[in-house]
């Protein structure tokens, strides 16, 4: 908990309460530079990465998979920078490709003042400043330059006198007026028609004109007239349609709007003075308490701060020497395979020198070549004896008549 606090007090002391959300805004001219290296196509499309949010390194979501992006956007940069750089795996040693990194950033004349782990996190202000740095140098590499902008040129607007609806016409509405009573009337029998009253009032009294003009006496009868006229009066209606885009509707609606605005101003002022004046008292407190909180903690700070630069060397010298004995490691482990095949050879060697089951079993084989050979032996010498019979029975029978015995196959072969 104090470190959390001192490390706030750092932050409120270099660059005030918004240093917090500084990163947010790297990060969007971080985006905006990537997309001038067109990474969606170069980057993306050929690694396989989804196009990053606005504040995908700012905020922590998963670990492993912003550590990997944040490594190998960091190897593209630096390729596109002109700088020979490996692009990372996802096994690999965070430990190493850290340090590659780091060593590449102070190459391009940057300094870093933070540990390496800072970085393994994939996402935080510090991985958003080395990816901008790296952005940076790839644009100075690309020979990336603004152009000046060009403005779009604006048509002169001809000055044609055009018929504004919103004025009044006043013949326009009284011919609407006559076509909504003739549609009124058609509609509802109830709306009484005065122009027709109008024209039938005309006609009557260009045919009446023309009779002498005697005193007209009623027939009808007074009560039967009223009546009538109780009857007729809720028929004898007039009505008038608005219309919306009348201006002076407009001119009563903005009246009304302006009225409701004053009205509401003068009570929501009361509450925004009472607001400002909180707002105002609550900063006071907070400048002062962080001044006090920034003198208390100085010099805890300045140890702090050397603490971070002993750690930071510490770590450095813990790499160089790490870097030897993995070396050594493996030469070591080959070493040992060596030896291991060495051993294996001289087992196999042993045992094949010390087994008798060899010698065993070439007396065998000689055993029986001896006993395959006494029976060849035997076998030729019945051979010999029955060829020497046959050559003995062959002189006899010549004798006898050799033509005779030839014809009637009198040679035994059953002697053989």
């Amino acid at each position: 908990m104090s470190d959390e606090k001192r490390r706030g007090a750092e932050e409120v002391e270099d660059g005030g309460p918004g240093a917090v959300f500084m990163s947010f805004v790297v990060m969007e001219d971080l985006l905006d530079k990537l997309k001038l290296l067109n990474y969606e196509v170069d980057f993306c499309r050929q690694f396989g990465f989804k196009p990053f949010t606005r504040h995908y390194f700012a905020i922590p979501t998963n670990p492993g998979e912003q550590f990997f992006a944040f490594t190998s956007l960091a190897a593209w940069l630096f390729t596109t920078a002109g700088k020979q750089f490996d692009q990372p795996q996802e096994y690999d040693d965070p430990n190493a490709t850290i340090s590659s990194i780091l060593d590449q950033i102070r190459q391009f004349s940057y300094s870093v003042d933070f540990p390496p782990s800072k970085l393994k996190q994939g996402c935080g202000e510090q991985c958003i400043s080395v990816l901008d740095h790296a952005a940076d140098e790839a644009l100075k590499a690309t020979n990336f330059t603004w152009r000046k902008p060009s403005y779009p040129e604006e048509e002169m607007e001809e000055d044609n006198i055009v018929d504004d609806e919103s004025e009044l016409n006043l013949q326009k509405v009284e011919n609407e007026m006559e076509h909504d009573v003739e549609d009124d009337f058609e509609e509802e029998e109830h709306i009484l028609d005065l122009d027709g009253l109008k024209k039938m009032h005309t006609k009557k009294d260009a045919g009446e004109s023309s009779k002498p003009e005697d005193i007209m006496q009623s027939n009808t009868d007074a009560a039967e007239w009223k009546l009538e006229v109780e009857r007729v009066l809720p028929q004898l209606k007039v009505t008038i349609r608005t219309d919306n885009k009348d201006w002076r509707v407009h001119v009563e609606q903005m009246h009304q709007h302006k009225d409701g605005i004053e009205t509401s101003l003068v009570e929501t002022k009361t509450y925004l003075d009472k607001l400002h004046d909180e707002i105002t008292r609550t900063l006071e407190k907070i400048g002062s308490r962080e001044k006090y909180i920034n003198n208390q903690l100085e010099h805890l700070l300045n140890e702090f701060r050397a603490m971070q630069d002993q750690l930071a060397e510490t770590k450095e010298r813990y790499r160089q020497g790490s870097g030897g004995v993995t070396e050594r490691t493996r030469n070591l482990a080959e070493i040992t395979e060596d030896l291991e095949k060495i051993k294996q050879d001289m087992e196999d060697r042993g045992t094949s020198m010390t087994d008798g089951a060899p010698l065993v079993n070439i007396k065998k084989a000689i055993q029986r070549l001896k006993n395959e050979i006494m029976q060849m032996d035997i076998r030729t010498g019945v051979v010999e004896h029955i060829l020497l019979q046959a050559r003995l029975k062959d002189k006899t029978s010549n004798l006898q008549g050799v033509g005779d015995d030839m014809d009637n196959g009198g040679f035994d072969y059953k002697a053989y």
